[in-house]
């Protein structure tokens, strides 16, 4: 940190995901980028004008106070071992890392040093989502039933060394359990693979949190339709968020009378009023910047933690031996710390 209190900032990889993190980082109050690291250099001039070097060790000797990792996924486990043996602090790219293994080494490393650390499930920034877990979190809903989600879209040719379950769906694994305060107990999937690539590109999964709440969630790279549709259903209505839009909607149950006989027997949900929802709309990733900076300075600990980014690998790699095996996989369910 700077004798002013600004924070020194770092950042690795230059990427499709790392050129936008250099624009939030160079413009986020309260820091300053000091360096990027990236193999290939600048040639898009996305470094917003920091020095760019060629490894991490480069960058640790400018002295930095954390670092944001967005190198590959396969890269992760390495570049985040090196930031927490140096004592600082880091902002890893979700997935966490690519193995269950790597992304545990990377809790204790960091756990062990009590570094703060984070992983950037941004949809826990998504205006909708943040409104949604709040209006969870006061009952609004009551009983909650089933959440789904369908995240859908054309192939991202950004993506080369993993699949559309730890590209995409981490994104949904990791939000249901946010929005709902709830761990997966069981999950049950399966995969096809049609681009020709060696990962899968489209997934189906089903599963149970550990209130006993269902969860669906259809995940591919391969629709010429963008979609970004979370679906939460309790005894109150139902809310839908549009991620991309950042709207949220709620339908309420209603209690109404009907004079239709045929109806009159039955004894369920009722179409109610429906209300979609004025929500400022900052942009998520600035959002995520400031809550991580503000977690490093001791001020707030509203971030996505390596542990909890844990479960949702350890989820992922559930729902890729489902989807090899057939069977239904259980887990544990721990706590999130």
């Amino acid at each position: 940190m700077t004798a002013t209190g600004t924070l020194r900032a770092g950042l690795v990889g230059l990427g499709s995901m790392g050129r936008h993190h250099a624009r939030v980082l160079a413009g986020l109050e309260g820091v300053q980028l000091v360096g990027v690291v990236d193999p290939m250099g600048d040639k898009n001039g996305w470094a917003q004008g920091a020095p760019v070097l060629a490894t991490v060790e480069e960058l640790l000797a400018l002295g930095v106070d954390y670092a944001v990792v967005a190198c590959p996924t396969a890269l992760h486990e390495e570049v985040g071992l090196k930031l927490a043996e140096a004592g600082v602090c880091a902002l890893i790219e979700k997935p966490v890392a690519d193995t269950v293994d790597g992304a545990r080494r990377l809790v204790e490393a960091f756990e062990s040093r009590d570094l703060v650390a984070g992983v950037g499930h941004i949809e826990r920034c998504n205006p909708a989502l943040r409104s949604l877990r709040t209006r969870l979190e006061a009952g609004e809903l009551g009983d909650v039933y089933q959440v789904v989600t369908r995240r859908q879209g054309p192939f991202p040719h950004r993506i080369a060394d993993v699949g559309v379950v730890k590209d995409l769906a981490t994104h949904d694994i990791d939000l249901t359990g946010w929005v709902t305060g709830q761990t997966y107990t069981s999950i049950a999937a399966h995969t096809v693979s049609k681009s020709g690539r060696p990962h899968e590109d489209m997934v189906s999964a089903v599963g149970k949190l550990s209130d006993g709440t269902m969860v669906s969630h259809l995940v591919n790279w391969l629709s010429p339709l963008k979609e970004r549709f979370t679906s939460v259903t309790g005894e109150r209505g139902c809310f839908i968020a549009d991620t991309l839009t950042a709207d949220l909607t709620f339908y309420s149950n209603a209690a109404v009378a009907t004079e239709w006989e045929a109806l009159r027997a039955f004894r369920g949900v009722a179409e109610g009023d429906m209300v979609r929802y004025a929500i400022p709309k900052r942009e998520p990733l600035l959002v995520e910047h400031e809550l991580f900076r503000d977690a490093v300075l001791g001020k707030s600990d509203d971030i996505c933690t390596l542990r909890q980014g844990l479960l949702t690998v350890e989820v992922a790699a559930a729902v890729l031996r489902s989807a090899a095996t057939g069977d239904t996989i259980r887990l544990n369910g721990a706590a999130k710390g």
